[in-house]
């Protein structure tokens, strides 16, 4: 092993709903407060690969078995995988290390069906091959177990908040409660009360309509820093029909898929109005997030690639004026594009040693619970 003591060297994978290429990030850690964060990199995907992805989804809704692959879904899982083992050797290459001296991967996969109320969630990427290919063991198939015993199978990443907040310095350890916002294709918020109360749920949409919605108007893969959206003005009627849907006020806090909130109709905004209103509307559903925490936050943590639209920060700045302040991850000496990634090298030695994964508070799983499936890598001491 890489890592004296209880240390693991570990690298975690995250390919995520916005599907545009792959989180890598190292870290050594104990799987638990100890958290030394190390190099990172993104391996994004060319716009070919995208669209068999985005095709994927389509093809997964007739899944009913979390094994079943229909059509060309196998062949897609090998390609998405050998993708991912290419992107940790060119990483090993360029920082210099060799595969014997990573301890274990976490492989998040990419997630093309997830429906929470059938205990079903299905991410291709296959383990066993990725785990042959680089000679080291894998963690995979974290969020399974959780939806087995009543879980929503996500967000997985609230516990690796709560590591991180444990370490902050004291400019930022006072400020509690915090809340970790994850911009992703959906969002997600992490609440960490004074007591390290913990509660986490996805609060809305989060790019995935507004990178949809330019891809579509625009031909571009996402509205960079918000530049689009900039010119625009806020629809109100069609960012309250978004803001009225049931899921908002529902008392059980629901997982979200990809397709769970629809584009606008294309005569229903312009360009910049349709991506203004959507950004208007990722900023105010996480803020109407607050509704279900026991306290009103002091600092909102901004992470994932929707930290990057001025739009969506400022109107969440102003929308928690009264509550708190917002701040970027950099600000808290954070890095918000690897986040992710680093928490599934984190979950991955978590797994290992068997230490819960989820909460009551987190899934709504019965009970903390732990998870992933372990692929040893070849030659590994299986004992």
């Amino acid at each position: 092993m890489a890592t004296g003591g209880d240390l693991k060297r570990a690298i975690g994978l995250m390919s995520g709903t916005s599907m545009d290429g792959i989180d890598l990030a190292m870290l050594e850690t104990d799987g638990d407060g100890v958290v030394r964060r190390g190099a990172s990199s993104f391996t994004a995907y060319d716009a070919q690969f995208r669209k068999r992805l985005e095709l994927a989804l389509e093809t997964a809704k007739s899944i009913a078995v979390r094994s079943d692959r229909p059509g060309d879904l196998a062949e897609l899982e090998a390609e998405l995988t050998d993708r991912h083992a290419a992107a940790v050797e060119a990483f090993l290459t360029r920082e210099g290390i060799s595969a014997s001296d990573v301890d274990v991967i976490g492989f998040h996969g990419q997630t093309v069906l997830h429906r929470p109320l059938q205990a079903l969630t299905v991410q291709l990427g296959d383990g066993e091959r990725l785990a042959k290919r680089l000679g080291v063991d894998v963690v995979y198939d974290l969020r399974a177990n959780d939806m087995t015993m009543g879980g929503q199978g996500a967000p997985l990443v609230p516990a690796y908040h709560r590591a991180l907040a444990a370490g902050f310095g004291p400019e930022w350890a006072q400020d509690t409660p915090v809340i970790f916002v994850n911009i992703g294709g959906i969002s997600n918020i992490t609440y960490i009360g004074a007591d390290g109360d913990l509660r986490a749920f996805d609060s809305g949409p989060g790019n995935t309509l507004i990178d949809q919605w330019v891809r579509h108007h625009a031909g571009i893969p996402y509205d960079s820093g918000g530049a689009i959206a900039s010119e625009g003005r806020v629809l109100s009627g069609l960012a309250n029909r978004y803001l009225s849907s049931p899921f908002f006020t529902a008392r059980e806090r629901l997982s979200l898929d990809r397709n769970d909130f629809e584009v606008p109709g294309d005569e229903e905004a312009s360009l910049e109005d349709g991506a203004r209103t959507l950004a208007f509307v990722t900023a105010a559903a996480i803020a109407k997030a607050q509704v279900h925490l026991p306290d009103k936050p002091k600092l909102w943590i901004l992470t994932g690639g929707g930290r990057h639209n001025r739009m969506i920060v400022e109107d969440l700045t102003v929308a928690t004026r009264h509550t708190g302040k917002v701040i970027l991850a950099e600000e808290a000496g954070l890095n918000g594009d690897s986040m992710e990634a680093e928490a599934w090298a984190w979950l991955a030695v978590r797994s290992m040693r068997g230490l819960p994964l989820t909460y009551p508070n987190t899934t709504g799983v019965r009970e903390a619970a732990t998870g992933g499936v372990l692929a040893r890598g070849q030659g590994r001491d299986v004992a």
